[in-house]
Order: structure tokens, then C-alpha cells, then sequence
């Protein structure tokens, strides 16, 4: 038996009360008893959210406004039609389902509860002009959030509004006019490095054109955003890493897939509360990402004087984070319209994720469609060479015509984000441009909102809308666009690609403008073929659409292209 009488302190002791507890019969018997009691009443609790939560499923399922709407049976109990969408390397599953059963239909998701797929014009032009109402889902702004904060990408309402305000003027043509040399200048240090590998090679190389791109975008986000030098085009194997990227990266990469762990945190939030491994990464990756934010911040604020104007020679006029300062920061924006540090510093993740990932991929599709269409690589490059200098303005690149239709059809064709969701938070009366007839035979010119899958490349490939032809890559279309397109509700282009509304995209100017200083820097330099066969390239679908060669698919997404130097 112990000596009670025994004095010890600190860590001692206590392992001297707990040897205590064990050898004493009834004191470890109550110890048992009450773990016993703790755990059946833990596990008891869970048992009963998840089966609440599965008959919420079935109430839905069984209630729902949807349940009469035509549509593809489900094909899992669990996943639903999701695999068959996850699946989809091209959606020609959902231009099958919209010729099969009509633009508005149901799908099923997770545990087999019906969801809206509309791509009726009238819809959707609904969906993104009342953003009170239709908003995006709650796990899809957990997920959004965990990358970007609480940046634009994520906010919804009036923070939404107030973060759109202030971040305007940053993205007017004056402002993209000024950054273009940014995009230049970048885009000749990529034609330059790859000029440096052909032609230590026998005039000819290969490269994968997407892995350059990203790296290229990067340094152009890097500088263009919030002056921070990134340097991925010029460093060297063995180079340090760049913090930044790194955390980046690691964000991106901890999104991508399907894991049950990420699945149930995001249909159970009573679960996020529990560290799994991969929080923990995502947890250094943020704390990381804040940290350079706040320094960038404080670099901005000491470099705009008390009037709100940048002192002269500091290089940091331009770049996106400093005219958001600066209109944060205006006499005539009220104290409480302004956005917090918080609020400034989580869009530089949003920046690098809205003007990286999506204009890197865009340029690699048009290159890849490039190399199927030969007779429009020639005139674009004939165009592009036309041009008396290699560092053109913005306004010497939006005015190639030729170059702007090849844009406009990457664009319709290879849409970075194929698709995006809604979900009604209020009951509402949704109007459809074509009336359909359910299973029970009911006409319907209306239908209640509820959740809603958007098809932004299905409809921007649409062929009642683009002609027969609507699945090529045909830039001449532009030349005479077919007047059906006038209805679809994009903010730019006649297409979905940059989204409508409220809730477009704030930065299409200056991807567009990117897009063209790449296209036409590298067209001037370079002969392009690809590298494999067409038939051996598919495309994966995670953050934003990417290519993948399917017989190599260990090595990631990726373009094997063919260069050789253009004959001046």
C-alpha cells in the first residue's frame, strides 16, 4: 500500500496518486466504469446526429421540390451521379443528360438526394442576378475559405458588396493599362528561357508547356498583385524554396481529391473540431500565408502618405494590393465601409488564386488548341508579327483582332471552371425561358429554387446556341458570332466563362490582357506541335480544369509541346 503520509512534488507525486488509483480495487474499477459511461455517451451522441442527419437526407429526399423532374438515375447509393460527373474528363455526360432529358433535370448527389441541373438562360440569368437569394453553399465557402480567407471569393451579402467596392478601381482598364508591362515583361523572360533550350538542342525541344505557364503566372501575380518577387521562371534546380508558393501549394494540394475525413467535415461541422492530419498542415500553410500578408500590408501602409497618394520611386504604385490600400484608406470612403486588415490581407491568396491557377491553364488550352488548329496558329503568329515591337501596350494587344477571337474561343471552349453551384437560401419562384414536362406528365414554365448545379462549359458549348460545330475550336466564329448567344447572362464575351451579375468575375480585364501577352509573346517565338498523340490527352477536374496525359497519368497534369524557333 502507498504511504499516505508520503510528501513528493511535481511530476512524482502525481505518478504516485495515479499508482494509487490502479492498485486500489474499487477506485479502479469506478475509473473503468466512468470511462465506460463517458464513451457509450460520446459514441451515443454521434450515433444520433448521424442518424438525424440521415433522416434529414430521407425527409429531403422525399420532400423534395425536384423529386418529379426528369434526370439520369442514381448510381450509388452513396456518391449519387457525383462519380459520374468526378469522372467526367470531358463533360460529355452532361451534354448527354441535357440532349436526353432537356436543359432543366435532376441529378443525384451524396446518399442520393435529388439537386437542380439547369442550363435554360433564364434560369441562370435568375440564379446570378439575385445573389440575396442564391449564394454558394456552406461547405463550398468552408473549403474556398480554408485557402483563401475570408477573401472576395468566399464572402457573401453586404461584406461582399463592401469588399467589391473598395477592390473595383484596381481592376479598371487604367489600372490593367499600367500592369501590362508586368505581363510582358514576364512573358518574354518565359520565350527566353525556352529559346536558351532549343537551342541547346538540335532545334527542337520539349517542354511541358503548363508547368512554365504556372510558374510564369506566379511571377506575374507575384509582382502584379503585391510587388513580392517570386522568380519561379528563373530559379535553379536546388534553389531555395519560396515560402509563399509553398504555402500556396500546400493549400491547393490539401483540396484536391476525395477523402471521406475532408467529406464528413464538410457535411458534419461538428467534426472540424477534430484535428486530422491534414489540418495540421493546413494550419502551418495559413499561419504562413497571414504572416507574409501582414508584412506586405505594413509595406503598403508605410508607402502611402497621410493624403492617400504613394510617394514617388517606391515601384509600388501599381500593384493591386497598393490600390486597394489606397481606396481602403480614402477621405471619402466612411470609417465603417472599410475593410479590416483581416479583410485587405486575405486577398492576397485570392489573388493568387484567382489570377495564377486559371490564367496559367487557360493559356495552355489555347496552346493545346493551337496545335490541333495549324491554319489558325499561322495567322495568329502572321498577326503577331505584324506588330513592330515586342513589348506591344494593352491597347496595341486588344487591337489584333485575330488574337481576340482566338482568346474568345479558348475561352468558350476550355472555360477554366467548368462548373459552379447555388444554393436558395429563401423560397423562390425561378422563370424558364423553356417550359418542361415532368414524370408525371405536369407542364412546368416555372420551378422553385432550392440548390442548383450551373453548367458554365456545357452551355458555353451548347449547340443549339453555337451551331453543330460547337464542339471545335473555330476562332473565325467570333468574326460573325451567332446571334443566339446575345441571351446567355457573362459579364464578358457572350459566354459564362467569367460568370454574371454581382458576382462575376472582378478581374477578367486583367486576365485577358495576361492572356494575350502570353499568346502573342510566345506565337512570335515558337512553332508549336504537341507532343503525344491527341487521342492520349484528357483533362482532370479539381480547382480549375487542367490537361493530363491519360497513358501518363503518375506524372500529373501536364502539356508535352513540341518547339521550334519561328524564321523571321
Amino acid at each position: 500500500m502507498c504511504n499516505p503520509q508520503c510528501v513528493m512534488s511535481g511530476v512524482d507525486a502525481l505518478k504516485e496518486r495515479m499508482f494509487c488509483v490502479l492498485l486500489h480495487p474499487t477506485l479502479f474499477t469506478s475509473l473503468i466504469s466512468m470511462l465506460l459511461k463517458l464513451f457509450a455517451s460520446l459514441f451515443g451522441t454521434i450515433a444520433a446526429y448521424v442518424f438525424y442527419g440521415i433522416l434529414r437526407v430521407l425527409y429531403k429526399q422525399f420532400t423534395s421540390l425536384w423529386r418529379n423532374l426528369p434526370g439520369p438515375t442514381s448510381k450509388h447509393w452513396f456518391y449519387g451521379n457525383l462519380k459520374q460527373l468526378m469522372n467526367d474528363e470531358d463533360p460529355t455526360v452532361q451534354e448527354q443528360w441535357v440532349q436526353q432529358y432537356g436543359p432543366t433535370f435532376k441529378y443525384h448527389r451524396f446518399f442520393g438526394r435529388a439537386a437542380l441541373y439547369t442550363a435554360d438562360l433564364k434560369a441562370i440569368h435568375h440564379f446570378l442576378a439575385n445573389t440575396e437569394t442564391y449564394q454558394k453553399s456552406e461547405w463550398a465557402r468552408f473549403t474556398l475559405g480554408r485557402i483563401v480567407g475570408p477573401g472576395i471569393l468566399v464572402v457573401e451579402g453586404d461584406v461582399h458588396k463592401r469588399q467589391r467596392k473598395i477592390m473595383n478601381p484596381a481592376f479598371g482598364p487604367a489600372q490593367v493599362r499600367e500592369l501590362t508591362e508586368i505581363f510582358v515583361e514576364k512573358s518574354m523572360q518565359l520565350r527566353d528561357s525556352w529559346a536558351s533550350q532549343v537551342a541547346n538542342s538540335s532545334g527542337v525541344v520539349r517542354v511541358d508547356a503548363l508547368s512554365w505557364l504556372r510558374k510564369t503566372t506566379l511571377d506575374i501575380i507575384g509582382l502584379a498583385g503585391f510587388n513580392y518577387k517570386i522568380d519561379a521562371i528563373g530559379a535553379e534546380d536546388g534553389a531555395p524554396p519560396n515560402e509563399l508558393v509553398d504555402a500556396f501549394e500546400a493549400l491547393l494540394a490539401g483540396e484536391t481529391g476525395f477523402s471521406l475525413a475532408r467529406f464528413l467535415q464538410l457535411r458534419f461541422p461538428i467534426l472540424r473540431n477534430i484535428p486530422f492530419k491534414q489540418d495540421k498542415v493546413f494550419s502551418k500553410a495559413q499561419a504562413t500565408m497571414m504572416r507574409i500578408g501582414r508584412r506586405l500590408l505594413a509595406d503598403s501602409k508605410r508607402e502611402v502618405s497621410e493624403n492617400g497618394t504613394f510617394e514617388t520611386g517606391t515601384g509600388r504604385a501599381r500593384d493591386l494590393l497598393s490600390l486597394l490600400l489606397r481606396a481602403n484608406t480614402s477621405k471619402d470612403l466612411p470609417t465603417n465601409q472599410r475593410l479590416s486588415d483581416v479583410d485587405v490581407i486575405a486577398q492576397v491568396p485570392t489573388f493568387l488564386v484567382a489570377g495564377h491557377e486559371t490564367t496559367s491553364t487557360a493559356v495552355t488550352w489555347a496552346l493545346l488548341a493551337l496545335t490541333q488548329n495549324t491554319a489558325a496558329q499561322t495567322r495568329l503568329r502572321e498577326e503577331a508579327l505584324g506588330v513592330s515591337t515586342d513589348r506591344p501596350t494593352m491597347d496595341e494587344l486588344n487591337a489584333l483582332s485575330y488574337m481576340d477571337c482566338v482568346v474568345r474561343e479558348t475561352l468558350r471552349m476550355h472555360a477554366p471552371v467548368a462548373t459552379t453551384s447555388r444554393v436558395a437560401l429563401r423560397d423562390d419562384i425561378v422563370p424558364l425561358d423553356k417550359p418542361f414536362k415532368d414524370t408525371t406528365g405536369t407542364v412546368h414554365e416555372s420551378l422553385q429554387g432550392e440548390s442548383v448545379l450551373i453548367p458554365i462549359l456545357v452551355l458555353n458549348r451548347n449547340f443549339e446556341l453555337w451551331g453543330p460545330d460547337a464542339m471545335e475550336f473555330i476562332p473565325e466564329r467570333w468574326e460573325k458570332p451567332p446571334p443566339g448567344i446575345n441571351a446567355i447572362p457573362g459579364v464578358w464575351g457572350h459566354m459564362l466563362t467569367f460568370l454574371g451579375g454581382t458576382r462575376s468575375c472582378i478581374g477578367y480585364r486583367f486576365a485577358l490582357v495576361e492572356m494575350k501577352a502570353l499568346i502573342f509573346t510566345l506565337v512570335r517565338a515558337f512553332e508549336f506541335e504537341l507532343a503525344v498523340p491527341i487521342a492520349e490527352m484528357g483533362r482532370t477536374d479539381d480547382i480549375v480544369q487542367c490537361p493530363i496525359v491519360v497513358t501518363d497519368r503518375v506524372a500529373g497534369n501536364q502539356l508535352p509541346l513540341l518547339l521550334r524557333p519561328v524564321s523571321h
